[in-house]
């Protein structure tokens, strides 16, 4: 099989061959490498299993809640037999949208997108059976039935996920990687491997032409000279490699790595190619044959167009909603803000939104009146990034604006701006004039969406990011934006506001 990284988000599939728990070689420096407790295959089918029984448990569920919500205790014998069979169909539909896959098992948004997917196909099926069957089914059944069956399994998932990733973080069913490319791609797949562990892919050695990697690299897998594919397969053997990743290589390529992947195939190992494309998305890329070749398509963002017209619909819809469900709320904070300390209740600024607009942001005040004022008398002991000023332990922190703060309470106003199309629940952190002034183009670029009240920078430290950190995962999210990311950041901002992670 051939596959493709540094790209997209995600897992990885099953090697053709069971592979075995192993201690490879020693590193330039001596030191042992990570062992892998349990085989990648071991982990997965675990994870499959699991993933079976919650898809089965969650439409056992659903269609019991369903039963109970639209017959009440005495449903009568055929939707008794139908909340029995319906569980089944719901685990059967998985299957057949390709729920179950290795290569969708812990792999970004696809494998939540598949249920999406397996719900839309079970109602139309379900429609037009009934329509041919001219059979008589309960609407509210399938209305209530689908949609907790969803909800339920996409739950399931993301707490198996969690599982899977602290088996992985643990070293358990880590896939074991050859490197192969010129020592810069190669040493830039090394990063993003250490980076993202969760992801099941370990290096234990390097196949590199050009300059040679810097002593940090070197001591980290075992570094040999030459990407042809004889050196390649050599080195599999050696230390028992169950995947090969070839970054951009002059000397590999065309008929060379045909003949690689043959060789690597017999072995049952995973041949993986990185494009070298970084911070781009699965689903923005394609393979399409021209002319006998493979040709690597990849769309263009979805920054304009029909799913962005329903993003912002979407946002603003939420936006009253919430608005209106949170007024209670809100009519507290601001009485607290009120009686703990003289000023305004809301704080406006002026930042820039999306095409460099700028709009006045607004936000309950969780500062003393004259902050801006003492900014300069903090300087020597700013904790920010370098762009952005934050201090731990700041001073001028009213009592009631550290409780607001601790929560992300204070950014609740910012639901009007999101009313009024100013902001977008999900997207960029609103940037002030004074950053963009000295923005790069790459750092330009995340101007092209609306700002948004959370985004990547929110769910991943938030605070406690360096601003090379926080551009890159703006940056990510413009460039790969879909409405299931959307409802991803959504899940993860509220765990990271309740652990209250890099909130100061």
């Amino acid at each position: 099989m051939v596959a493709e990284i540094g790209a997209s988000e995600g897992g990885f599939g099953v090697p053709r061959k069971p592979v075995t728990a192993r201690t490879p070689g020693p590193s330039a420096s001596g030191e042992a490498r990570p062992v892998s407790a349990q085989a990648p295959t071991a982990v997965l089918r675990r994870y499959r299993r699991l993933a079976l029984m919650s898809d089965l448990v969650a439409g056992a569920l659903a269609a019991a809640c369903a039963t109970l919500l639209r017959f009440g205790s005495d449903p009568g014998s055929a939707y008794v037999v139908l909340s029995v069979v319906a569980p089944v169909l719901w685990v059967l539909t998985i299957a057949a949208r390709r729920g179950y896959e290795s290569r969708f098992l812990g792999a970004g948004p696809e494998e939540y997108r598949t249920l999406a997917d397996a719900a839309l196909a079970l109602f139309i099926v379900i429609a037009v059976a009934s329509f041919a069957l001219k059979g008589d089914l309960s609407r509210g059944f399938i209305v209530g039935f689908l949609p907790l069956a969803l909800v339920v399994s996409l739950l399931g998932r993301r707490r198996l996920r969690s599982w899977l990733f602290r088996q992985r973080l643990a070293g358990n069913g880590m896939h074991q990687v050859l490197l192969v490319g010129r020592s810069d791609t190669v040493t830039d797949l090394l990063e993003q491997l250490e980076r993202e562990p969760q992801h099941g892919l370990v290096a234990v050695g390097a196949c590199v032409t050009g300059a040679p990697l810097d002593a940090l690299r070197a001591r980290q897998v075992d570094i040999t000279t030459g990407t042809d594919p004889r050196t390649v397969l050599r080195r599999v053997d050696d230390l028992r490699a169950d995947v090969v990743a070839v970054g951009a290589d002059p000397d590999l390529s065309g008929h060379a790595l045909r003949r690689l992947a043959w060789q690597l195939d017999e072995r049952g190992v995973d041949l993986i190619l990185s494009p070298g494309i970084v911070e781009v998305a699965g689903p923005r890329l394609s393979i399409r044959p021209v002319a006998g070749l493979s040709l690597l398509h990849m769309e263009r963002p979805a920054t304009r167009g029909g799913r962005m017209l329903l993003k912002r619909i979407l946002d603003r819809l939420l936006g009253v909603a919430l608005f209106v469900v949170l007024s209670p709320l809100l009519a507290v904070i601001a009485v607290a803000i009120r009686r703990s300390s003289p000023g305004p209740v809301i704080f406006r600024q002026i930042r820039i939104g999306e095409d460099g607009k700028p709009f006045e942001m607004l936000k309950f005040r969780s500062m003393k009146v004259d902050a801006e004022d003492q900014r300069h008398e903090l300087a020597a002991i700013d904790e920010g990034n370098g762009v952005l000023f934050k201090i731990r332990d700041d001073p001028r922190v009213t009592r009631v604006g550290a409780l607001l703060r601790r929560y992300s309470l204070d950014e609740l106003p910012q639901l009007w701006n999101v009313v009024r199309g100013e902001m977008s629940l999900v997207g960029p952190r609103p940037p002030l004039p004074q950053e963009v002034i000295g923005y790069s183009d790459d750092a330009t670029r995340r101007l092209r969406v609306k700002p948004g009240m959370t985004g990547l920078w929110q769910v991943s430290g938030r605070s406690d990011l360096s601003w090379e950190e926080s551009l890159r995962l703006d940056l990510r999210y413009v460039d790969n934006w879909s409405l299931a990311l959307d409802a991803t950041i959504l899940w993860r901002t509220l765990r990271a506001v309740l652990s209250r992670s890099g909130a100061y």
